[in-house]
């Protein structure tokens, strides 16, 4: 599966955030806490190279909770700051000024020191799209002070936002790399919707998502849509057919059928797409910590 999405504001917003970093503080850059590091930006890190950095690893109420505390592990070995959250629970609000304050204390006391007082601290929102920069600004400023939505690329242009007197927010599209070399992590990146939908087709990804879950999480599975194992005529290891096979009975069994009975295959793909993304099919990590990982 080749994957590539790269819209021309993304372009241009890039340029933006080039000159708007070299005024921020710091830089909070949110991930998906499923594929912490396929979500990752590196174009961020370069960016970002002597300011103050946190990171928040959202959507965790969708990701393994045993997965997450080794996540925690691995990037406060990396020497970041680091937070799971939900965008959309108040209890982030708290957690991410908290590490704010902290990550600002050294900029306030050089700026006692040069006699500035009272400016506020800048931070910048940056991240791939569709991991929830917009909704979680929202959050912490207890009104629609950015448009959000659940597609990518939903914020166009930069915007600053005042928190309160010490706390400034710069909201900035999502920026994805603008090419994916590796094919896993854009597939990844296809499972949990940072591409548009309409650059893929549904039932090629529902196929790569049957196989990884029948190889990972079979009982996902059988929990959600009653299915067992793989057929008698199924070699286990072959995870290709067993998606087919599985594909045909989600159908069958969620009664996605097209005039006559024929099996809506695309009504059919939609659907496990959904339940993933969702959460329906169960809190499930596509990445975990390894050697590979640095640790």
């Amino acid at each position: 599966m080749k994957i590539q999405w790269y819209p021309g504001h993304m372009t241009k917003a890039m340029r933006a955030i080039q000159e708007d970093i070299k005024i921020v503080d710091i830089i909070i850059e949110m991930r998906d806490a499923r594929i912490p590091l396929a979500s990752s930006n590196p174009d961020i890190a370069v960016l970002g190279q002597g300011k103050a950095r946190v990171i928040v690893l959202n959507k965790s109420d969708l990701s393994n909770e045993q997965i997450n505390k080794a996540w925690a592990q691995y990037f406060r070995k990396q020497g970041c700051s680091c937070i799971f959250a939900d965008s959309r629970q108040k209890g982030v609000v708290r957690k991410l000024t908290e590490l704010l304050e902290e990550a600002s204390k050294a900029k306030r006391e050089r700026d006692l020191k040069r006699g500035i007082s009272n400016r506020p601290v800048r931070a910048i929102v940056l991240g791939i799209p569709n991991v929830g920069k917009s909704t979680l600004i929202n959050s912490i400023a207890g009104k629609g002070s950015a448009k959000t939505g659940n597609k990518p690329g939903v914020t166009k242009g930069n915007q600053w936002i005042r928190l309160n007197k010490q706390v400034e927010l710069l909201d900035t599209p999502g920026m994805l790399m603008p090419k994916i070399e590796n094919e896993e992590t854009a597939v990844k990146l296809a499972f949990i919707g940072t591409v548009n939908d309409l650059v893929f087709d549904s039932n090629e990804l529902a196929l790569e998502l049957l196989e990884y879950l029948i190889l990972n999480h079979i009982d996902a599975l059988y929990e959600r849509y009653g299915i067992g194992g793989l057929p008698e005529d199924v070699d286990s290891k072959d995870y290709k057919t067993g998606a087919h096979k599985y594909l045909a009975d989600i159908a069958r069994v969620r009664g996605c059928l097209k005039k006559g009975g024929e099996y809506d295959y695309e009504k059919a793909s939609n659907l496990i797409i959904s339940d993933f993304r969702s959460g329906r099919l169960g809190r499930i990590s596509l990445e975990e910590v390894s050697q590979d990982s640095g640790i």
